[in-house]
């Protein structure tokens, strides 16, 4: 659903395979807009759902948005897993 309130399909930008066998649903956005907290939570929750529902793979999922990716400049995915909370830490 998107900030009017219409549903509308979700494609992720990236999903990325750890060595660990998690995936990981990567969402990168340029200029925020009023869909992304909506995207994220459905995100978070789709997550959860799959993970409730399936042991064999476990899936997680992180934001990154242009400025934070600038301001940072993370040298490595888990750099940027670790650094990109913003939704992460949401309840």
């Amino acid at each position: 659903m998107n900030a009017d309130g219409d549903i509308s399909n979700y494609y992720p930008d990236f999903l990325v395979k750890l060595t660990d066998g998690r995936i990981v649903v990567v969402e990168t956005k340029g200029q925020e807009d009023l869909d992304v907290p909506l995207k994220i939570q459905r995100l978070r929750q789709w997550c959860g759902d799959i993970n409730t529902v399936q042991s064999d793979v476990v899936f997680d999922f992180v934001f990154v948005n242009q400025e934070g990716f600038e301001k940072y400049a993370p040298k490595s995915f888990e750099s940027l897993l670790a650094g990109f909370r913003e939704y992460k830490d949401e309840t």
